[in-house]
C-alpha cells in the first residue's frame, strides 16, 4: 500500500486476490487495502459479496457502513444497490455496527419496511445492552423516529416490542419508554398496552428490593390514567386493579390512583356503581390520612342509593370505633390498669446515709403496658393523633349522605334516626377535640366547619341541600374541564410543531428526473432530505466540523506578548468537555517538553494528561484535552503551560493560562412535572437560594420571559393564570439537567405602582435543588442575567 504509485495494477491484483482467497482474515485485510487504493473497485467487489458482509470484522463492517453512506450521499442512484448490504449488517454481532447500520438505513430509505427494521434493531439494542447510557441514547433515536409523521404509523405497530424495555430496572429508561408508548398508543393497540401495564402494576405490589419501585408504580398509574382518559372504554378494565393500591404504604402512588378514580367517577356515569363498590371494599384498609380524606369525599359525593349510603355509614362507624370516643377511651385507659401489674419492685439500691452507714431502699415503680396503636381503627387513630382536618371532611360527607337519605326515604322515623346518628358522630368528635386525649387540640376552623354541618342537618333547608349536593360536583366538573382543555391545547401545540409545513408555491424536486450532470448541484437538497428522514432538520450545521468551529467563540488563554501563545475552542458535549487548544511558539528557540497542565474546580475531572510536545521556532501544534462532567454546577478549568528551552541552563519556564468558566446552562433543559410532584420536590429538597430581583425591566410578563430564556427553565403556571394585568405575579419554574437533577424556582414579583409607570420590577426568586452546587450556580446565573441589555 505504501508503494502503490509504483504498481499501476495494484487495485486489480488486490481484487483478483479477494476473489480467489478463502481465508477470512486475509480477505478482510485485502478489502481494507482495496478501499484505500480504489474505492470504485471496492464497491464493485462489495456488490458481489453482500451476503458475506456478516463474516467481516467489526471494524471493517463499520467502514463499510460509512462508505455506503458517503457513496449514497454523493450519488443517490446507488442506494438501491447497497440497501440490502445495510439490511444484512443489521444482523451483525457488534452493537456498534447495528446502531450505525440502523441510523444509515433510516437516512437511505423512508420505506415502512426500512423504518420497521431500523426500529426493531434499536429495540433489540436497548434490551440487550447493559449500559443505561446506551439505552437512553438509543431510546432518543427511537423518539426522533416518532417525531416524523410518516414514521409514527410504523412505530405504532411496534408498541408491544417497545414495552419489552420495561424489564430494565433503571427509572429514567422506564420513564422514557412509557412516554414513548403513550405517544404511540392508538385504538388498535390500546387494549394490549393496558394489559401489559396492568401486569407491570401487579408486579410492583409488595416489591421492596429496589428503591425506585414506588416511583415506577406512580409512572404506571399515570400512564394508565392517560390511556383511560383518551380511551374511555379501557377505564372499566383498569379501575378495579388500581383501586387495590389505595391502601398502599406509598402515599404518592395512592394519591395518583385517587386522582384517577375521582376523574373517572365524574366522567363515566356507567362506572359509578363499580367504583363505589370497590371503594367500599378497600376503605377500611387505607393507611394514609390524605387518601382517607379523598376517599371520604368520593363516597359522600357519589353514593346515590339507599344501600350505598347505609354502607358508607357502616364503614364510618367501623373506622371510628366505639362511641362516644372520650368515654370509651377513658374506660380503656382505666381498664388496662390491673392491680398485679400496677406495682412492681425494682432492684435493691444501696444508699449512704449522713452518718456514713449503708442503707437499703427498694424502689416501687408503676408500670403501664404500652397501648397498641395498631389496634385502633384508622379514623380513630387519625383523630387521636390530632389530625382533625379529616374530621371536617367526615362532617361534610355525613351531611351530604344524610341530606340525600332524607330525600330518598319517606319514613320520618328512619330519617330522624339517620340524622341523629350523623349528628352524634360530629358531636363526639367535637367533644374529643376539646378534651386532653388527642396529641393536638382541634383547630377553630375545623370546629366551625363541623358546627356548620350540625346546623345544616338540624334545619335541612333546600338551599343547603343544593349547595352540598350540586355545587360541589359542579366545581369538580369545571376543574376537570379546564384541565382537559389545557391538555388538548398542549397536544395541539406539539402536533403543530411536528407537522411539516409546505407552502402552495414550493417547487417539487423529483430525484429520478434529475440529470446526472445536475446531481452535484442537488447535493445540499439531498442532504436536507436525509435530515428530514431522520426527523431532524437542524443537523446540517453540526455535521460540518468547519461550520461548527466557526460558530464557536475562541477562548484566549494567554497574552499576545507571552513566549507561548494559547487559545482554545471549548466543545461542550452531553457528558464531557473537549478542549481543542492551539499552542504557538512565538520565540526563536526550540521548546522541549512543552506540556499543557490542567486542573479543575467543581465537579469536573480531567480524563487524561496531555502528552508533552517539542515545538520548533515559531511552530504551532494542537492539543486536545477531555474533561468529564459529573453533575450540574458551574465549573472552572485552569492551568499553565510549562516548557524547557533547548540549550538553556535555566529551570523550566511557565506560562499561566486564563481560567475557562463552564456555564451551567449547557446542561440544563426545560422540563415539565405535575403540581403534586412540584410541591413534593419543593418540600423534600434541602438547598434553597433566594435571589433578590434587581433589573431594569418594567413589565412583569417581560421579566418572566427574560428569566425563562436566561435559565432554560419552563414555566409550569398556565398561561390563563398569568394573563391579564395586576400589580403582582407568582409563577413556578422547573428544569431538569442531563444528569437527572431537578431544579425548581418560584418567581414572586410585583410592580411598585406608587413609584410611577417606569419603575422596575421588584421581588424575589427562590431556587430549590437537591444539591448545593446546582442551587448556587443557578442563582449566580440569574443574578448575572437579570438586567436586559440594550443593543
Amino acid at each position: 500500500r505504501n508503494f502503490e504509485h509504483l504498481i499501476p495494477d495494484a487495485p486489480e491484483l488486490i481484487h483478483d486476490f479477494l476473489v480467489n482467497e478463502k481465508d477470512a482474515s486475509c480477505k478482510r485485510n485485502a478489502f481494507m487495502m482495496l478501499i484505500h487504493a480504489d474505492q470504485d473497485r471496492a464497491l464493485d467487489y462489495l456488490s458481489t459479496c453482500i451476503d458475506q458482509v456478516q463474516t467481516f470484522g467489526d471494524i471493517l463492517q463499520l467502514v463499510i457502513v460509512e462508505l455506503i453512506y458517503k457513496v449514497c450521499h454523493a450519488n443517490p442512484s446507488e442506494r438501491a444497490r447497497f440497501i440490502r448490504c445495510i439490511y444484512n449488517l443489521l444482523q451483525s454481532s457488534s452493537p456498534a455496527v447495528k446502531y450505525e447500520a440502523a441510523g444509515t438505513l433510516v437516512t437511505l430509505s423512508s420505506a415502512p419496511t426500512a423504518i420497521k427494521a431500523a426500529a426493531q434493531c434499536y429495540i433489540d439494542l436497548i434490551i440487550k445492552e447493559s449500559d443505561n447510557n446506551v439505552k437512553l441514547i438509543v431510546l432518543d433515536r427511537l423518539i426522533e423516529l416518532k417525531e416524523h409523521p410518516s414514521h409514527e404509523r410504523v412505530l405504532q405497530d411496534l408498541v408491544m416490542d417497545i414495552l419489552r424495555v420495561l424489564s430494565t430496572p433503571d427509572l429514567e429508561v422506564r420513564k422514557k419508554t412509557l412516554q414513548l408508548a403513550l405517544d404511540l398508543v392508538s385504538s388498535r393497540n390500546v387494549e394490549e398496552l393496558v394489559i401489559v401495564l396492568k401486569k407491570e402494576v401487579i408486579k410492583t405490589n409488595n416489591v421492596t428490593e429496589h428503591e425506585d419501585t414506588d416511583k415506577y408504580r406512580q409512572l404506571l398509574v399515570r400512564t394508565l390514567h392517560s390511556c383511560s382518559v383518551r380511551f374511555p372504554d379501557m377505564a372499566a378494565n383498569v379501575i378495579p386493579v388500581l383501586m387495590e393500591f389505595l391502601s398502599d404504604n406509598n402515599e404518592a402512588a395512592a394519591a395518583d390512583v385517587l386522582e384517577f378514580v375521582r376523574e373517572a367517577i365524574q366522567r363515566f356515569d356507567n362506572l359509578r356503581p363499580l367504583i363505589v363498590e370497590k371503594m367500599l371494599e378497600v376503605f377500611h384498609a387505607i393507611k394514609s390520612v390524605k387518601i382517607y380524606r379523598g376517599a371520604l369525599w368520593i363516597l359522600g359525593e357519589y353514593c346515590s342509593t339507599k344501600e350505598d349510603i347505609q354502607s358508607v355509614m357502616t364503614e364510618v362507624r367501623r373506622s371510628l370505633g366505639e362511641i362516644p370516643i372520650v368515654e370509651s377511651e377513658i374506660k380503656k385507659e382505666a381498664g388496662e390498669l390491673k392491680p398485679e401489674e400496677e406495682v412492681s419492685v425494682g432492684p435493691a439500691q444501696k444508699l449512704v446515709t449522713e452518718m456514713g452507714t449503708y442503707a437499703t431502699q427498694s424502689a416501687l415503680s408503676s408500670s403501664r403496658p404500652a397501648k397498641k396503636e395498631e389496634d385502633r381503627p384508622p379514623l380513630r387513630g387519625f383523630l387521636l393523633d390530632g389530625d382533625f382536618f379529616v374530621a371536617a371532611s367526615l362532617a361534610t360527607t355525613l351531611t351530604k349522605i344524610a341530606l340525600r337519605y332524607v330525600a330518598l326515604v319517606q319514613e320520618k322515623k328512619k330519617q330522624n334516626s339517620f340524622l341523629a346518628e350523623a349528628m352524634l358522630l360530629m358531636a363526639t368528635i367535637l367533644h374529643l377535640g376539646r378534651s386532653s386525649l388527642p396529641k393536638k387540640p382541634i383547630t377553630d376552623d375545623d370546629v366551625d366547619r363541623i358546627s356548620l354541618c350540625l346546623k345544616v342537618l338540624s334545619e335541612c333547608s333546600p338551599l343547603m341541600n343544593d349547595i352540598f349536593n350540586k355545587e360541589c360536583r359542579q366545581s369538580l366538573s369545571h376543574m376537570l374541564s379546564a384541565k382537559l382543555e389545557e391538555e388538548k391545547l398542549s397536544q395541539k401545540k406539539e402536533s403543530e410543531k411536528r407537522n411539516v409545513t409546505v407552502q402552495p408555491d414550493d417547487p417539487i424536486s423529483f430525484m429520478q428526473l434529475t440529470a446526472k450532470n445536475e446531481m452535484s448541484s442537488k447535493e445540499d437538497q439531498f442532504q436536507l432530505s436525509l435530515l428530514a428522514a431522520m426527523g431532524n432538520t437542524q443537523r446540517k450545521e453540526a455535521a460540518d466540523p468547519l461550520a461548527s468551529k466557526l460558530n464557536k467563540v475562541v477562548t484566549q488563554l494567554t497574552g499576545f506578548s507571552d513566549p507561548v501563545y494559547a487559545e482554545a475552542y471549548v466543545h461542550v458535549n452531553q457528558y464531557d468537555i473537549v478542549l481543542d487548544v492551539l499552542v504557538v511558539n512565538q520565540t526563536s528557540d526550540t521548546l522541549q517538553n512543552c506540556t499543557l497542565e490542567l486542573a479543575t474546580l467543581g465537579d469536573l475531572k480531567l480524563v487524561e494528561k496531555p502528552s508533552p510536545l517539542t515545538l520548533a521556532p515559531h511552530d504551532f501544534a494542537n492539543i486536545k484535552a477531555n474533561v468529564k462532567v459529573a453533575s450540574t454546577e458551574n465549573g472552572i478549568i485552569f492551568g499553565n503551560i510549562v516548557y524547557d528551552v533547548s540549550g538553556a541552563a535555566s529551570d523550566r519556564n511557565c506560562v499561566v493560562l486564563s481560567d475557562i468558566h463552564i456555564d451551567i446552562m449547557d446542561y440544563i433543559q426545560p422540563a415539565s412535572c405535575t403540581d403534586a410532584e412540584f410541591r413534593q420536590m419543593w418540600a423534600e429538597f434541602e438547598w434553597e437560594n433566594k435571589v433578590t430581583v434587581n433589573t431594569n425591566i418594567v413589565d412583569l410578563n417581560e421579566y418572566l420571559q427574560h428569566i425563562l430564556k436566561s435559565t432554560n427553565m419552563k414555566c409550569l403556571t398556565p398561561e390563563k393564570a398569568l394573563s391579564g394585568y395586576c400589580g403582582f405575579m407568582a409563577a413556578n419554574l422547573y428544569a431538569r439537567s442531563i444528569f437527572g437533577e431537578d431544579a425548581l424556582a418560584n418567581v414572586s414579583i410585583e410592580k411598585p405602582i406608587h413609584l410611577g409607570p417606569e419603575a422596575p420590577v421588584t421581588g424575589h426568586i427562590r431556587i430549590r435543588a437537591k444539591s448545593q452546587g446546582m442551587a448556587l450556580s443557578l442563582g449566580d446565573k440569574i443574578n448575572l442575567s437579570q438586567k436586559k441589555t440594550s443593543l
